[in-house]
C-alpha cells in the first residue's frame, strides 16, 4: 500500500487498550492521584479496529497496544488477531508489566503475536515492590522466560533508570542479555511527574553509558523496520542486544515517526505536549471516514510542525502516564 506523502516517516501507532493497571510506578502514576475513566469512555475494540484501519490507509504499518496495563482489558485475546488483519499493518506489538504473563503467554503466542515489551526496572525483589508498590517481581521474571521459551521475538526489557534507585543496577540489566537473546533498553527517565522528582532521579545517558564500560565495545546493529527512538547495539559474546532511549540527550521531534491513541480516543501527536484531537467524539457522532481521516491528517500536520525541537525544553504532558499509554 501506498503511503500518502504527507504522511512520509510516520508509520508507527500507539494503541491504549486501557487505563487500568495494577502497578503504580513511581514514574507513571501514583496511587493518591489516580482516578479511573468510565467503561463507557473508553474506545471499544470494533472502534479501535476502524481507527486502525483508517491509520494503515495514512501510512501506519506498526500498532503497539499498550495500557495502563494492557492484559486486565477482557477481550484483548480475541482483539489481537483482528488487529493482525488490517490491510496495511504488518506488525503488532503489546508492552506489559509482564504481571499477567505466566498466565497470558502462551494464549498471547496463539493469537499471532510475536513482539513483546516487557517493563522491568530491577531484579531485587523489594526495590521492585518499591518502585511499583506491589510484589510482583516474581511472575514478571517468570513470564520473561516463559516468553523467550515459547519463541517470542523480539523479546525487549524496558528499564527507566532512576539515579539514587535503580542505576546500581544497569550492569546486572544489561546482563540479562548475555545468555538469551533479548534486548534490554535504558530509558533515560523523562518529566512526567514533578519537576522536583524528576530533577532528583534524572540519569543522562552518559552516566548510564559509564556504568557499562567494563561490557567492552558497543556495536551499532541495523535498525528493524518502523522501529522507535532507541539505537541499538550489539555486545561482543551476547546472544542479545542493548538499547538506549535518550529523550533529553539526543531525540530530536524531527526524527518521531509515532502517533498516540489513547484509551479514552485522543490522538497525540506528541508525548510531551498537552495538544490531543478527539477521535472518540466524531466516532461516537457517527461522522464518517473522510472526518476521522482529517484528524489523522491534523495529527501529522503538529508533528511536522515541532520539526528540530528538542523535549529538553518539554512540559510535563498534562495528565499522568497510565492514561496516555506511554
Amino acid at each position: 500500500m501506498a503511503k500518502d506523502p504527507a504522511t512520509a516517516g510516520v508509520n508507527y501507532l500507539r494503541i491504549s487498550v486501557t487505563d487500568r493497571c495494577q502497578l503504580r510506578c513511581r514514574y507513571c502514576t501514583y496511587w493518591r492521584e489516580w482516578q479511573k475513566l468510565p467503561c463507557g469512555e473508553i474506545l471499544r475494540y470494533e472502534e479501535l479496529l476502524r481507527l486502525a484501519t483508517l491509520a494503515a490507509v495514512k501510512g501506519i504499518s506498526k500498532i503497539r497496544v499498550t495500557g495502563g496495563e494492557p492484559l486486565l482489558r477482557r477481550g484483548l485475546l480475541e482483539f489481537l488477531p483482528e488487529l493482525h488483519r488490517v490491510p496495511g499493518i504488518t506488525k503488532v506489538c503489546l508492552t506489559t508489566n509482564g504481571v499477567l504473563l505466566p498466565k497470558l503467554a502462551s494464549a498471547l503466542y496463539e493469537t499471532g503475536l510475536r513482539h513483546l515489551n516487557i517493563s522491568l526496572d530491577t531484579l531485587q525483589r523489594e526495590r521492585y515492590r518499591h518502585i511499583t508498590g506491589r510484589d510482583n517481581l516474581p511472575e514478571v521474571l517468570a513470564g520473561l522466560e516463559q516468553a523467550a521459551s515459547l519463541g517470542f521475538h523480539p523479546v525487549k526489557i524496558n528499564c527507566v533508570v532512576l539515579k539514587g534507585i535503580n542505576d546500581d543496577e544497569v550492569l546486572d540489566l544489561a546482563m540479562l542479555a548475555r545468555d538469551r537473546p533479548y534486548q534490554v533498553r535504558f530509558i533515560e527517565l523523562m518529566p512526567t511527574v514533578s519537576q522536583q522528582w524528576w530533577q532528583r532521579h534524572f540519569l543522562p545517558l552518559p552516566a548510564v553509558l559509564l556504568r557499562l564500560k567494563t561490557l567492552g565495545p558497543l556495536l551499532p546493529a541495523i535498525p528493524e523496520d518502523a522501529a522507535g527512538p532507541a539505537r541499538i547495539f550489539r555486545v561482543p559474546g551476547f546472544q542479545g542486544e542493548l538499547g538506549f532511549i535518550s529523550p533529553l540527550n539526543g531525540h530530536r521531534c524531527s526524527t518521531c515517526n509515532r502517533l498516540r491513541l489513547t484509551a479514552d480516543g485522543k490522538l497525540r501527536p506528541c508525548l510531551l505536549n498537552p495538544h490531543e484531537l478527539d477521535l472518540k467524539g466524531l466516532l461516537r457522532m457517527s461522522r464518517g471516514d473522510d472526518s476521522l481521516s482529517c484528524l489523522f491528517e491534523k495529527a501529522l500536520e503538529l508533528k511536522g510542525g515541532k520539526a528540530g525541537s528538542s523535549l529538553t525544553h518539554a512540559h510535563p504532558p498534562g495528565r499522568s502516564m497510565v492514561s496516555i499509554g506511554g
